[in-house]
């Protein structure tokens, strides 16, 4: 049977998108059958997905999805926050014009989102709007760290949004964002970004002291 050469790719986004739990046993001879790759293949990829923070391999006991606790993901969030931040501040630097009507059409979007209680809708505009920051920041090496903390946080993200008032909470901190960014206010959108990241993390605290089962 040939080897798929995105076996890496494929088992990162089933574990993004909750395909297997946290703590649960990858076995590789499974895994392999399932995704049409060699043993080797498939080992080369649980290793690749290890250094990205996804899987853990462990001595004579083999590899299992890699579990976030709560205080590991308001470290990786306390680092996001240095990083979101300049790239907030790249992106008022470089936007354009164009790209500043879809930014505040996005900031409308979000708006009628979280008025409509549509939880998913605004998840997944919230998502555009980081990943739109990138692209307009154009900064190579922060976009490679942000999408590696992004999916160590993908499961911590996905609870902030069960939070009882959170989206109504963050939509004016994106907004600000969003404002400031198509001001072309370097240091209004790096704060803008860091108040709205630390947000997160006081939220983030929350589930610590008492957790939040799903």
């Amino acid at each position: 049977m040939p080897d798929k050469p995105d076996v890496r790719s494929l088992l990162r986004d089933a574990i993004l998108r909750g395909a297997y739990a946290p703590r649960q046993r990858l076995i590789e001879a499974d895994l392999a059958e399932e995704y049409g790759a060699s043993r080797f293949t498939l080992r080369n990829a649980l290793i690749q997905l290890e250094s990205e923070g996804l899987v853990e391999l462990q001595p004579n006991r083999g590899a299992r999805v890699r579990e976030i606790t709560v205080e590991e993901a308001i470290d990786i969030t306390e680092i996001r926050q240095v990083v979101e931040s300049l790239v907030a501040a790249r992106a008022a630097e470089k936007i354009t014009d164009e790209q500043a009507a879809f930014l505040k059409q996005l900031g409308a979007d979000m708006t009628a989102a979280v008025e409509q209680n549509e939880l998913m809708r605004y998840s997944e505009l919230n998502l555009t709007l980081h990943a739109t920051l990138r692209d307009v920041a154009d900064h190579s090496a922060s976009r490679r760290v942000l999408e590696q903390l992004h999916n160590q946080m993908v499961r911590q993200q996905f609870r902030l949004y069960l939070v009882p008032g959170r989206p109504s909470t963050s939509l004016p901190e994106h907004l600000a964002i969003i404002d400031s960014v198509c001001a072309r206010d370097t240091a209004a959108a790096a704060a803008a970004m860091a108040a709205h990241v630390g947000s997160v993390i006081t939220t983030l605290r929350t589930f610590a002291e008492a957790p939040v089962m799903l």
